[in-house]
């Protein structure tokens, strides 16, 4: 017996490629009977890896090949509510509508939708509530799960929402929802408290790193870039593990006035801009708003040089504060454009991949900086290593931002099929040819 099922907003086919990989454990053969997806881009790599090419707009697809099971990593769109009072609404006009709409005339067997976290607390929860409730209509019994990636063999920090659904019978699972670590510093904090306890396995990103041969020289910051971090770290680059070059906070920081970026500035100017960003947003001074303009009598309380003046003077002139005209002061706290804007720490996990930022995260590897491949992109949403990449790198780079992570929807799918093996049995007769993978 086959599974046919259809990708939706198949993006690069992360979510068909865990799917497969999931029902192949099981002895399952598969067939995508049709996939769907916009971006010409996304398409060009599905084509690579899968030998087809997605159709276009869901809003025109109506006729399809009968399919047992409906995989869609949806878009999250904002909900037009009718009837708040209720605390229902209305999904017409948003995407998830063009899947209500599909299972409704085609009744599939059962499904998995992905979908960012915030779809849990969007609208105080009525939002999920509104999905959950128009699938039951359709007699779809409905369960769903927060996962970290982190927590299934990937070394990034990504919290994302699986929906699970079979046609009139609840769908069982083992997994549990663990959001787990926030951050890379909770993660490393954990791990030490853990010892030889991990019932996860976790992996870190020195995990899923290229070899010093296998990185090409374009990957490899700028001598111009390099420099400005030798100002901070001098050539002890490996202590960069972790630091994000962000203007408007402290922690594992590194900000444009310490690199030099709008001109070299004293060291006493440097202590006094980092003062400036760990003091201003203290109640102390008013909360009116966020990162309020002090005056040179309430920067005096934290940072109190007989030459203050004189160092406000400077950096006004450098662009690196700025006065409203009645002499209180702000940083200016502009985006960095550089190369990295965030170095991960190869010895924890990575930040969430981002389809706009994911080309500037870095890794100092050797003592050498440079920023991650698309292949360590790809390896930290756990595509296999025969997976293709668009040629293009900043299409790959977008692409495996907005990816799903393989690993978990494979467990996901493993999961359903092991927890309601009777029901797969019954409308697929696999219970004989399977075991629990």
């Amino acid at each position: 017996m086959v599974i046919k099922f259809v990708d939706l907003f198949a993006g690069i086919g992360g979510i068909r490629l865990g799917f497969e990989n999931a029902m192949k454990n099981f002895g399952i053969e598969t067939k995508c009977v049709l996939s769907s997806e916009i971006d010409k881009n996304a398409c060009e790599t599905y084509q690579l890896n899968f030998n087809e090419t997605p159709e276009g707009d869901i809003h025109f697809i109506d006729e399809i090949d009968d399919f047992d099971f409906l995989l869609a990593g949806f878009p999250c769109q904002p909900f037009s509510y009718a009837g708040k009072q209720r605390g229902f609404g209305d999904t017409r006009g948003t995407l998830f509508f063009e899947i209500e709409r599909l299972l409704e005339k085609y009744r599939p067997t059962g499904f998995l939708l992905e979908n960012v976290r915030g779809l849990v607390s969007h609208d105080k929860g009525r939002t999920l509530s509104t999905i959950i409730e128009k699938l039951e209509a359709l007699n779809y019994k409905v369960n769903y799960l927060v996962l970290n990636s982190s927590n299934f063999g990937i070394p990034q920090n990504r919290v994302r929402i699986y929906i699970v659904g079979l046609l009139n019978k609840y769908p069982n699972l083992s997994l549990e929802s663990d959001t787990g670590s926030s951050d890379s510093h909770e993660f490393k904090k954990k791990q030490l408290s853990l010892f030889n306890e991990d019932k996860y396995n976790h992996l870190t990103v020195k995990n899923i790193l290229e070899t010093d041969k296998e990185v090409m020289e374009k990957y490899k910051c700028t001598d111009k870039f390099i420099n400005m971090l030798s100002k901070v770290v001098g050539n002890e680059f490996n202590s960069l593990h972790g630091y994000r070059l962000i203007d408007y906070r402290n922690g594992k920081s590194i900000h444009s006035w310490e690199l030099g970026l709008k001109g070299d500035c004293s060291q006493e100017e440097i202590e006094f801009m980092n003062a400036l960003i760990a003091n201003r947003r203290k109640k102390v001074f008013g909360t009116e708003q966020d990162g309020k303009r002090l005056t040179i009598n309430q920067i005096r309380t934290f940072f109190d040089v007989p030459n203050l003046q004189e160092i406000i003077d400077s950096l006004l002139e450098k662009g690196y504060i700025s006065d409203d005209g009645e002499k209180k002061y702000n940083p200016v706290a502009g985006n960095m454009s550089f190369e990295v804007f965030k170095f991960l720490d190869p010895d924890s996990i990575s930040i969430t991949l981002t389809s706009a930022d994911s080309h500037r995260l870095g890794i100092v590897q050797n003592n050498i900086p440079r920023r991650i491949t698309p292949r360590e992109c790809a390896r930290l949403q756990g595509f296999p290593d025969y997976f293709k990449c668009h040629p293009n790198d900043k299409f790959a780079y977008k692409q495996f931002g907005n990816s799903v992570s393989v690993p978990v929807i494979e467990k996901v799918i493993s999961d359903l099929v092991s927890n309601n093996i009777e029901f797969f049995d019954k409308h697929f007769n696999v219970k004989k040819e399977v075991t629990k993978s």
